[in-house]
């Protein structure tokens, strides 16, 4: 057996130096995949704090429909003379918007 090994290094230095390399190699693997996981977790605890940003966003827009409703509902049960304004506003509204639209589509050909 010591003459198979002659002249080519010991088979057990060959293993150890392929071991060595493939452990190294693992390491690099290993410290990647940490980087990705960090990377991940913050990214995760970033878009955790949007969301929390955009619920009380939502929240306060719920408030202020809830309040707009809660006027327009009563405007709706008042007398005549202001169901005849709201009539009016709302076609107001109504046709201004189709105009901006008309406009916009118009300047944009």
């Amino acid at each position: 057996m010591a003459d198979w090994n002659r002249g080519h290094g010991s088979v057990e230095d060959l293993l150890d130096a392929e071991n060595k390399r493939l452990a190294d190699n693992l390491a690099t693997k290993v410290s990647r995949l940490k980087s990705l996981a960090y990377d991940i977790d913050r990214e995760a605890d970033d878009q955790n704090e949007y969301l929390d940003g955009m619920d009380s966003n939502f929240l306060s827009a719920t408030g202020l429909l809830s309040g707009s409703v809660k006027r327009f509902s009563t405007m709706v049960r008042s007398g005549r003379d202001n169901r005849r304004i709201l009539c009016y506003v709302s076609i107001g509204l109504v046709v201004a918007f189709f105009l901006l639209y008309y406009m916009v589509s118009r300047i944009q050909r």
